[in-house]
């Protein structure tokens, strides 16, 4: 959804998604005059709210107080390092490894042909890791400091955010897909939602059920053609017959 306000598209804060299936889907926005919008995918809601909440039409009403900072004695941090906790001595000359001590020579090792024996080496299970001094509460924490907000003197409040389109004359589509074949049709612009509804009725809802029994016969002589040609080829799963593609083919059809 995107809305033109003083030159500039707006458009909304969280992307209400379409459908990804290859049937028909109705999509209907109503605007109200009391500055709210409505969103429904095939007759149910899926989006409402208020244009202000849901667009950045408008300036913040509040903005971060710019006389005021944070005080340079503000204590945010959470915790500390114990003071009291001290590395013990003599812990960074415990070895990360060391010599395997229920490992012993081979009895075939030879010193001489072999060189001087060595154990393999074992995790230490002494060994743990870097020394880290232990965190305790911060008795002057002071809590996160929070920026006092004031009024913003550019907020202006707009009433009419629902009439942008004055001598509307078009009506748009901004597409970006993957794959051609989509068709727009049955586009109407009212201001009476009942006027919508019954051109829906007469439109969408009375094609609906039909095409989609159709989908489905259509599916039906898919599937025992796809049966059909892989008992043929002795049920090399090579040979089945792509739904997709086919149903691309058989467009015409529906």
């Amino acid at each position: 959804m995107i809305f033109n306000y003083e030159d500039d598209n707006k458009l909304i804060k969280k992307d209400v998604l379409c459908e990804k299936d290859k049937f028909t889907h109705l999509y209907r926005l109503v605007v109200r005059p009391d500055n709210t919008f409505e969103v429904s995918i095939d007759g149910k809601s899926v989006r409402d709210g208020k244009l202000e909440d849901e667009f950045d039409f408008l300036a913040p009403m509040e903005i971060k107080d710019p006389a005021q900072s944070k005080p340079d004695d503000w204590v945010d941090q959470m915790k500390i390092p114990d003071p009291e906790d001290a590395k013990p001595d003599g812990y960074d000359d415990i070895t990360a490894e060391i010599p395997d001590p229920d490992a012993s020579k081979p009895e075939d090792w030879d010193d001489e042909d072999d060189g001087e024996w060595e154990p393999p080496m074992i995790a230490n299970p002494d060994h743990k890791g870097p020394w880290r001094q232990k965190q305790i509460d911060n008795p002057a924490y002071k809590g996160a400091w929070e920026h006092p907000m004031v009024s913003n003197p550019d907020y202006k409040q707009d009433d009419a955010l629902y009439n942008r389109c004055v001598d509307c004359t078009h009506v748009g589509f901004e597409l970006w897909q993957v794959s051609a074949g989509t068709i727009f049709d049955n586009i109407i612009v009212t201001d009476s939602v009942e006027e919508a509804q019954a051109f829906a009725e007469d439109t969408y809802f009375k094609n609906k059920d039909g095409e989609r029994a159709m989908q489905e016969e259509q599916q039906k002589k898919l599937d025992a053609l796809a049966a059909e040609t892989s008992a043929e080829a002795g049920g090399d799963d090579d040979d089945d017959i792509n739904d997709d593609e086919d149903l691309d083919e058989m467009g015409d059809e529906f």
